[in-house]
């Protein structure tokens, strides 16, 4: 079985100033991080140039979104085109806030996976059901439906540059990983990261690490306070 190497992402969401972002950068400098872990931020997209200018060349950077196509009349977006223009690798799609607060559905999500990575990006593609379809025992069928979308849209070769996100944990990470081997192929099964998008802290990273088909971590508020360096070193 191939090595998953850790990664940990750190959403930053809509929060952030220069000044802010200058303090997340200090302690990420001061660390020390894991260098077995690969590590990406991911700044509002107002902020990504400035924060690729200042952040250590170790760390990687993600976009929290964009469309479906390189170029067009659609105000507000930002191509994958653009993001690697300012020297970004990464973006962020299908969170669950653009699924559930903005409407994104299923094909879109899945056709900005499509494009970003023909564009040469990295995707954490996210996924995960709402708490009624949980309540409601729908979360394995919504999220293979959320993952068969993305899986039509991906090649072979595409799947080395994904990195699946879901918030629950280690017993849907493992149906996850099964539905890939039956559906995709076992060896992008065994290569894919799957990591872990809910509430990640210093108190439980280091339990949650453990768990055999929990590659890593998507960070949200925890990624803006040095706590992250310890979320980071989660394996060390």
């Amino acid at each position: 079985m191939p090595e998953r190497k850790f990664f940990v992402g750190g959403n930053w969401k809509m929060n952030g100033s220069k000044k802010e972002i200058d303090e997340i950068i200090a302690f990420l400098k001061a660390g020390p991080l894991d260098e077995h872990t690969e590590v990406v931020c991911a700044p509002p997209s107002i902020y990504l140039d400035y924060t690729h200018q200042h952040l250590p060349g170790t760390i990687g950077l993600a976009a929290q979104n964009c469309y479906k196509v390189a170029k067009g009349a659609f105000t507000g977006e930002i191509s994958p085109a653009m993001i690697k223009d300012v020297g970004v690798h990464w973006v962020i799609l299908g969170h669950s806030e653009r699924r559930h607060i903005l409407g994104e559905s299923d094909l879109l999500v899945a056709e900005k996976v499509e494009h970003s990575l023909a564009q040469g990006l990295g995707v954490i593609a996210c996924i995960g059901e709402t708490l009624s379809e949980r309540e409601a025992g729908k979360t394995s069928e919504v999220v293979f439906r959320q993952t068969k979308a993305i899986a039509d849209k991906v090649t072979a070769s595409g799947w080395d540059h994904v990195v699946l996100a879901y918030e629950p944990a280690q017993e849907v990470h493992a149906e996850l990983r099964k539905w890939m081997s039956e559906n995709v192929s076992p060896d992008v099964s065994a290569k894919i990261r799957i990591i872990y998008g809910g509430s990640v802290t210093a108190g439980n990273c280091k339990e949650l690490a453990r768990e055999s088909d929990i590659d890593g971590f998507l960070v949200g508020g925890a990624s803006l306070k040095p706590d992250f360096v310890q979320i980071v070193n989660a394996r060390k």
